[in-house]
């Protein structure tokens, strides 16, 4: 550990040869060539091709797709940095030049940021191994979007195959004015899961629903009583967002369906009322059912997704502190606990430190130009991640690479 400003010194040294410009094309290569997760093969390619050229010891197909490069540099810590590298399933409408060329498919998450960040950082740390000593690992990982990609690369031993870390470090790109690096001590993203339910009935002709049980209306009646779940079973302190993201049912108008599946998702930030919620559900999706009269009882199928994110509450006062000097202590906030989930901890071994921080992307004229007065009513109104509408502003290129590397030079020897 350093002093702030001595390390925020060392960072501005380190990244003061950046290339902006190959950065950005780097970058916008990379969104108007957007991958499914687990299909990131030539975004992978692309990172060990810099990795590589960069003087790293590189690996690619872990997990699959996913990309881990080396960089040994004598004795010290041994210092993960990571990116995820999947887009969505959504169709772009930015009407950017650099568009997504791959339609239904965009970067509305802004791996493709990620991934440039990782690379500009893995670069110019590579470039300046005279001012710092330890073991640079830096990870592509793939299908972040797909609540797997990080169980995947453990179950591929990551941690044996490659030197174990001592500090695991990440950022993620967000909506808000362009500038700022947000950071939240403690609990700062929420654990997901995932239930496919199938509910059972009886088909039939639409002009004679008395001789069937209708699929339908009781898994409408199930979507509508799950509303009450948050509201009515859960005390107002906590934080827990139930979501039905998808109701499908049918092939015709005049056809009764035999069954209808319902996709939920479910956030909570604390392990009893993730269990509490989670039987309620259960309750709640029987027990309609039963009153319908289904012939069989439904299928529920709980599908875990990713943990609660909780960052060590050193290390982030650490990384913040070095920001605070890089940038200006107005940019550095604390961002609050967030209902959105990520699988990123899951990289770091039990009892292994780690961070993760925000890059506030919101170019200043989308900024200004949206409605209200206070940054939530302004937040709440400008596109944000998983919008067909995302897009970044450029002049955060640079900046995100030198918090990647000035958070890894606050360890490094």
């Amino acid at each position: 550990m350093s002093e702030p400003a001595v390390v925020a010194r060392r960072a501005r040294e380190v990244t003061s040869g950046l290339k902006a410009a190959d950065l950005e094309e780097f970058y916008r290569d990379l969104h108007r060539h957007p991958e499914l997760s687990f299909q990131e093969h030539r975004t992978a390619a692309r990172l060990a091709a810099r990795l590589r050229a960069a003087g790293f010891e590189v690996t690619e197909g872990v997990a699959r797709t996913g990309v881990v490069g080396v960089l040994a540099n004598g004795d010290g810590p041994v210092v993960w940095l990571r990116a995820d590298m999947d887009a969505l399933p959504v169709r772009e409408a930015t009407g950017l030049a650099h568009a997504s060329a791959v339609d239904g498919v965009m970067h509305a998450c802004g791996h493709d940021l990620h991934v440039t960040w990782l690379a500009g950082a893995a670069e110019a740390l590579a470039g300046a191994r005279e001012v710092w000593s330890g073991t640079l690992v830096v990870v592509g990982q793939p299908a972040e979007e797909a609540e797997g990609g990080a169980a995947a690369m453990l179950a591929d031993g990551v941690h044996r195959r490659f030197p174990r870390p001592d500090v695991l470090l990440g950022q993620h790109v967000t909506p808000g004015p362009a500038g700022c690096y947000p950071h939240t001590p403690g609990l700062t993203l929420s654990a997901s899961d995932d239930l496919e339910v199938v509910v059972h009935g009886v088909g039939g002709h639409g002009s004679r629903p008395e001789s069937t049980v209708d699929p339908v209306v009781t898994a409408a009646h199930v979507v509508t009583r799950l509303q009450t779940v948050v509201s009515r079973e859960v005390s107002a302190a906590e934080s827990v967002v139930l979501t039905v993201g998808r109701f499908h049912a049918g092939t015709k108008p005049n056809i009764i369906p035999a069954e209808a599946r319902l996709s939920l998702n479910v956030r909570t930030q604390d392990t009893r009322v993730r269990e509490r919620v989670l039987g309620a559900v259960r309750r709640v999706v029987e027990g309609e059912c039963r009153a319908a009269g289904c012939p069989v009882p439904p299928e529920i199928d709980l599908i875990p997704g990713h943990p609660v994110t909780v960052n060590d509450a050193a290390l982030d006062e650490e990384v913040a502190a070095v920001h605070r000097e890089l940038f200006g202590a107005h940019t550095v906030f604390d961002f609050g606990r967030a209902m959105g989930s990520e699988d990123f901890s899951l990289l770091a071994p039990d009892g292994v430190p780690y961070d993760y921080w925000y890059v506030t992307s919101t170019p200043a004229a989308v900024w200004e130009a949206a409605p209200g007065e206070e940054p939530a009513e302004k937040l709440a109104a400008v596109p944000g991640n998983h919008s067909p509408l995302f897009a970044p502003d450029l002049s955060v290129v640079v900046p995100g690479v030198q918090t990647l590397v000035s958070a890894a030079l606050s360890r490094l020897g």
